[in-house]
């Protein structure tokens, strides 16, 4: 299993589905964990599950289209423990469903200033504290909209492309200073987001079909290949998108 005793983690969007399941799982693993969300009330339920765990944790309320928001909730990580050692940067919001001339520069705006220039601002924020600590791991939960299309979704997947982008031009740039920086692409997970938006159709039935292992994936599965990119097992792995999709993209 992998151990991290004496590090440091944050997780932004952890007060549910993939976010949540990736902050329990480094708890697991004896991370202490930042539980970072829009949703303070929901970021307060995983922290408590943590503790209630035995496990160690606070939780803060974060919005990652603010950059002030970021740099408070890294810097209150680091004075509460002392350090960062791990940082997953997992928050973000769904597409909209709309064609591109459909779309409001409203709505485009707000899907990239949350998915692309919020993990910018995120890596902006960690990656000084990350170089003073000796070096450590960031993985970036981009999407399999990051790697091929998705119809009626064209801000989600040119931010999840952007994200993909700034992973590999990060990971370029802070290798030489020991922080390793990848990405993990999933397809869709069974969330309870999900079950909330496919309710009353066959959404869930058709992307099983599509999936040649004939299921979604669940957010522990997602969090098992996050929590290897951040760990010290992936020792000689950056620069990398992990696509987790049950072999949709092959």
């Amino acid at each position: 299993m992998n151990d991290f005793a004496g590090k440091v983690a944050l997780v932004t969007g952890a007060g549910r589905g993939i976010g949540r399941a990736i902050a329990l799982g480094l708890a697991h693993r004896r991370a202490a964990v930042a539980v970072l969300d829009l949703d303070e009330a929901s970021a307060t339920e995983t922290a408590s599950a943590i503790d209630k765990s035995g496990g160690t944790a606070f939780s803060a309320r974060l919005d990652i289209a603010d950059e002030e928001s970021v740099e408070t909730a890294v810097g209150r990580t680091v004075t509460t423990f002392g350090r960062l050692d791990v940082a997953v940067n997992n928050a973000a919001v769904p597409s909209t469903g709309q064609e591109l001339i459909e779309m409001t520069a409203t709505a485009w705006e707000r899907v990239i200033a949350v998915n692309l220039t919020g993990t910018f601002f995120s890596m902006k924020h960690e990656i000084p504290h990350l170089v003073r600590a000796g070096g450590g791991a960031i993985v970036n939960v981009a999407s399999n909209g990051g790697l091929y299309a998705i119809p009626h979704a064209p801000a989600y997947v040119a931010s999840k492309h952007g994200v993909v982008g700034l992973t590999k031009t990060a990971a370029i740039d802070y290798a030489s200073r020991h922080v390793r920086i990848n990405a993990v692409a999933p397809a869709i997970t069974r969330t309870a987001m999900f079950d909330q938006v496919a309710v009353g159709t066959d959404m869930a039935s058709q992307q099983e079909t599509a999936t040649p292992l004939g299921r979604l994936a669940r957010p522990e599965e997602i969090a098992e290949a996050t929590i290897w990119l951040a760990s010290d097992q992936s020792s000689y792995v950056t620069g990398v998108v992990l696509s987790v999709d049950g072999g949709r993209r092959a």
